[in-house]
Formats: structure tokens, C-alpha cells, sequence
């Protein structure tokens, strides 16, 4: 048996935020949306996994922790956007051989953008 890659991930967010969710992964970050008919929770694309948002009426705020990263083309672009969108974003942590940021959704979760610098060489 051989895990080669990871299907989906399953983030919670406040139950009545819907709307800020998919402007923040469909209009921001540029993430495809899925629709099911009967579902609440909103469904993104991203390469050949899923980025599930479920919401809930017990929601806590995420650990400081827990980070999802996305490996993008053209992050100087998707920087902007999100600036222009007056999110504030964290930079100070240099990872060698990527340029990177983070930011948080709408629900507070973590968010780290990454892509391969081509000047700096990979470890």
C-alpha cells in the first residue's frame, strides 16, 4: 500500500459566513467552486484535490498551528489581490528556496502560499 497524495481537506467556519468564505477561496485566492444541490458546505478545487468548507454552529477558532498550504503560479499576482482586498498577510517567515506568505479565510483559519523561487536554490 502506497498513499500518493491527499484528496480533500475539511475546514470549519461560523454557520452565516458563507458569502465571505466563497468570495475569500472563489474571488481572492481564484479556487473553481463545486455545487451540490442539498449541501451547505461550499466546495473548492485546487489542482486535483478539494478544499471542503462545512459550517457549524459550534465553531471555535483554529489552533495557531494548523496551516494549509497551497503551492501557487504567480504569487506576486495573488499578494496583490489579496493587499488590494486589504487582508493583512505575514511575511517575516523565510522558508529557503520558495517565496511565501500567509494569511487567514474568513473563519481564521491559516493559510501559507508558497512558490518555488527560482533565484534561491531548493533544500
Amino acid at each position: 500500500m502506497t498513499i500518493h497524495s491527499i484528496n480533500r481537506v475539511q475546514l470549519p467556519f461560523p454557520r452565516g459566513e458563507q458569502a465571505q468564505v466563497r468570495r475569500f477561496y472563489g474571488v481572492l485566492v481564484g479556487l473553481t467552486e463545486l455545487k451540490y444541490p442539498v449541501d451547505e458546505a461550499l466546495h473548492f478545487v485546487a489542482g486535483s484535490q478539494r478544499i471542503d468548507l462545512v459550517p457549524t454552529d459550534h465553531w471555535r477558532a483554529p489552533s495557531a498551528v494548523s496551516v494549509l498550504a497551497f503551492e501557487v503560479n504567480n504569487l506576486p499576482r495573488l499578494r496583490h489581490q489579496l493587499l488590494l482586498a486589504q487582508l493583512p498577510l505575514e511575511e517575516q517567515h523565510a522558508l529557503p528556496g520558495y517565496l511565501r506568505f500567509y494569511a487567514k479565510d474568513p473563519a481564521g483559519n491559516q493559510l501559507e502560499f508558497l512558490e518555488p523561487d527560482p533565484h534561491q536554490a531548493h533544500l
